[in-house]
Formats: C-alpha cells, structure tokens, sequence
C-alpha cells in the first residue's frame, strides 16, 4: 500500500486509500479536474468530500453538483455559498468570493477542513487551472493557508479542534499533458496556462474510471449544454478523443504534514 499522501492506488481493491477533501471554486471543477481520482478512492471505500466555493446551495447548479458526487461516489454537496467572480446568479445577496476578506474565507475552509478531517486536500493550481479564472487563483490561495492553519490550535480555534491532513496537492496541467485539450480551449477564446513538466509530482491514470468521470461531467447539465464551458466541449467530442483528454489526472504536491527528521537549517555555531 502506497504512502498516507499517495494519489496512486496499489490495487482498486484497497481499503486503506486515503481520504480526500477537494476544494475547487465552481461546480464542475471537481469532476473535470480530480473526477478519476475521487471516483478511484471511493471505489476503494475512502471517504471523499467536496467543498465548493461560489454558488449557492440553492442555486441551479447545486442539485447538478449533488448529482456529480454521488456518481463519484463522494458526500453530498459542501457549498460556501460566495458568488461567482463573472456571474452574478450565482449567489444573489452574497459577496463574491474574490470579494470576500481572506481571513474570512480561510476560516471556512479551516472548518471544513476540522470537520471532515481529511489525509488529503486536492484544490487548484497557483495559475488557475489552464484559464487563469479569479476564482481559481483565489481558492488556491485560501486553500494553502487553511492546510496550514488547520493542524495549529491557536488559530481558528473557533472553527473546531486543530486536524492536520497529510499533504495538500494541486490539481494541474503540464506542458506536455495539455495536447488536443489546448487547441480546444483556445478556438473558444479561452487562455491556456499549464506549468513545466518538471512541476508534476503525480501522474494519475483514470482510464478504469472515465466512464463516471464522464458521466459526472455531464451531470453539471447546465455548463454541458453550453459552447464555451468545458463540459460542453468535452461533450460534443468523439468517445475517442474525448477519452485521451479526460483518462489522465496531473498533480502538483504543494505541503506535507509537518514530521521529525527532514531537512533542517544551517544552524549557527
């Protein structure tokens, strides 16, 4: 069995997977960008969960989120509610997240970080995953810091008893993996960022699950019945095409648990 903060299982019979909490801005992030490998870890019987970050939990979008997790075997919906940088129904009345106080969004994600006590957090990259989406940049940023915090008991002690998880990953892009995919965000007038190679630290074949990534996908509804999104596009391709975009996971380790025994400063005589 792989180590605690390992993104690759040994078999998909495992029942020691690590648990995941996934924190990604929008409905649909989760299934586009991390969808195999939560649906791999749930398939071996870990708890996987989702903290979303824009929209509101009574917002259209919401039941299409529900319905995405549990295809991908995860709990059902965690939505902060904050409003989405470029659409304004999102969370009528609610700050935009890109709006909102840091402090204020680092706080909840402490919580939910306590609450489901993960071994892991997958979130997004310091680019904003390939178009470089405010939302993105901005729950990466929080993410880092409530990693951080969450294991400390002198900070958030108002957000639940201090839970460390083991490592937080990013999901992302390299160089080299963005292919058929680049050429197809571009003709819809989207920016492509991907990162060097030499940034990803884990490599995940999904190809034994593209069936429910796919179908988890498409169960954001909304965002597959339009042109620019990615669920539309991914959508309106050819099974075989599609399929050799969506059956690889790229990842990027960003922090590990801190523990005894690793590299230290030079000290001072």
């Amino acid at each position: 069995m792989p180590d605690s903060d390992e993104l690759i299982p040994e078999t998909a019979a495992s029942s020691t997977m690590p648990s995941l909490l996934g924190v990604f801005a929008h409905p649909d992030d989760e299934s586009l960008l991390a969808g195999g490998v939560f649906a791999q870890h749930a398939a071996a019987h870990a708890r996987t969960a989702v903290v979303t970050m824009t929209w509101a939990p009574d917002s259209p979008r919401a039941p299409e989120l529900a319905d995405a997790l549990r295809t991908l075997g995860a709990s059902p919906p965690r939505m902060l509610g904050y409003g989405d940088a470029r659409n304004p129904q999102a969370a009528p009345g609610r700050p935009r997240l890109i709006d909102a106080p840091l402090d204020e969004v680092v706080t909840a994600l402490v919580q939910q970080i306590r609450s489901f006590r993960p071994d892991i957090v997958v979130t997004h990259d310091a680019l904003g995953q390939l178009t470089g989406h405010p939302d993105h940049l901005r729950t990466h940023q929080a993410a880092l810091l409530a990693f951080h915090a969450a294991g400390l008991e002198h900070l958030y002690p108002q957000a639940g008893a201090p839970w460390q998880p083991d490592a937080l990953y990013a999901a992302t892009h390299p160089h080299s993996g963005v292919g058929e995919l680049g050429a197809l965000l571009t003709r819809v007038g989207k920016k492509v960022l991907s990162v060097p190679d030499g940034h990803v630290t884990e490599r995940v074949d999904v190809s034994d699950c593209t069936d429910r990534k796919l179908a988890a996908i498409l169960a954001h509804r909304s965002e597959a019945a339009r042109e620019r999104p990615l669920p539309g596009i991914l959508s309106r391709l050819p099974a075989a095409e599609r399929e050799s975009i969506i059956a690889t996971e790229y990842f990027t380790l960003l922090g590990r648990k801190p523990a005894p025994g690793g590299a230290v400063l030079q000290q001072s005589p």
